[in-house]
């Protein structure tokens, strides 16, 4: 069994190949069960463990385990830590052990910028990013591979990790800056991306200019949010999959309503991919993308990563 520690699995997944091979996993589909959600609580301390398995006929079978501890930030810890392991579909037999973390924060990323291909306007380049940590730190990498982002603004609880991701993207060649009123800079913005994990709303409908995207891709359980229900009511709202009504706490909320219900969801990624929905026609229109990540995405990318080759390409 191959093992590839955080530094082999990042240089395996570039976003230039990354979201390709999202892009074709959505169009060619693959077994994806529900995931398994299991709540922790040890100590005192409470956790959630999610078990994501999918398996594809191109002959691999994927697992990976995440388990997820908001409190870690009181701690200086990730909130988050993954494992994958991938399989031979065919005989059951380990082929690879990689870092869970750097294929869930890349593949992540990647899928919000596969959703912004589709939904944002062509000439977005104006970036408002919620969240520095390891999926949000990537954000505007990855958009910058669809749309022409060239300013990014900041936003962040801990003004010292913004400041600290502003200097990273800069060094990228991003006009960067930290912000501090969220309304403000919401309504200065193309592209809207909230990576947290968040669980009282950070934007709010009545922020929303005509022509912006807003990516909703930190929250992944009923319980957080990171939007509130007017930010989807009478706006064109997708998904990553079918699992994001059960599984969203935006879209819970919204649907708790009455104005708002899963048939007012325009598509998934894979109806955007198989061009059975063309995605955004107005630029005038308010599109919401809302992901909660699927185990296709990790699939993709753990096949991604063991078929690589041995000197891949340095990441981007």
């Amino acid at each position: 069994m191959q093992l590839f520690d955080t530094q082999a699995t990042e240089a395996r997944l570039p976003f230039s190949q990354l979201i390709t091979a999202l892009q074709t996993a959505f169009t060619q589909g693959a077994q994806v069960p529900l995931r398994h959600n299991h709540r922790i609580e040890c100590q005192g301390v409470q956790g959630t463990s999610l078990l994501m398995p999918a398996w594809s006929e191109r002959g691999y079978f994927g697992l990976k385990t995440v388990n997820i501890y908001p409190a870690n930030n009181q701690r200086g810890l990730p909130g988050l830590h993954a494992t994958y392991i991938l399989y031979d579909a065919t005989t059951g037999v380990p082929l690879a052990l990689m870092d869970g973390n750097a294929i869930t924060a890349r593949r992540t990323a990647a899928a919000a910028a596969l959703g912004a291909q589709y939904l944002a306007r062509p000439d977005a380049r104006r970036l408002l990013l919620l969240g520095c940590g390891r999926v949000g730190s990537l954000v505007p990498e990855a958009m910058r591979h669809v749309r022409p982002i060239d300013t990014v603004r900041v936003w962040n609880p801990t003004a010292e990790r913004a400041d600290a991701l502003v200097q990273r993207l800069r060094a990228q060649g991003f006009a960067a800056e930290r912000v501090q009123d969220l309304e403000s800079a919401a309504r200065q913005s193309d592209i809207i991306s909230c990576a947290t994990l968040a669980t009282t709303a950070l934007i709010h409908g009545h922020w929303l200019q005509p022509g912006v995207h807003l990516d909703l891709i930190g929250s992944f359980t009923p319980q957080m949010r990171e939007a509130s229900p007017d930010c989807l009511i009478g706006n064109q709202v997708f998904v990553d999959t079918e699992e994001a009504p059960m599984k969203a706490g935006e879209l819970l909320d919204a649907f708790a309503t009455g104005q708002f219900s899963a048939q007012d969801i325009r598509a998934d990624l894979s109806a955007l991919c198989r061009q059975q929905h063309p995605g955004r026609q107005d630029d005038a229109a308010i599109t919401v993308f809302k992901a909660v990540g699927t185990a296709l995405e990790d699939l993709a990318a753990a096949t991604l990563v063991l078929e690589a080759p041995e000197h891949p390409p340095t990441v981007n």
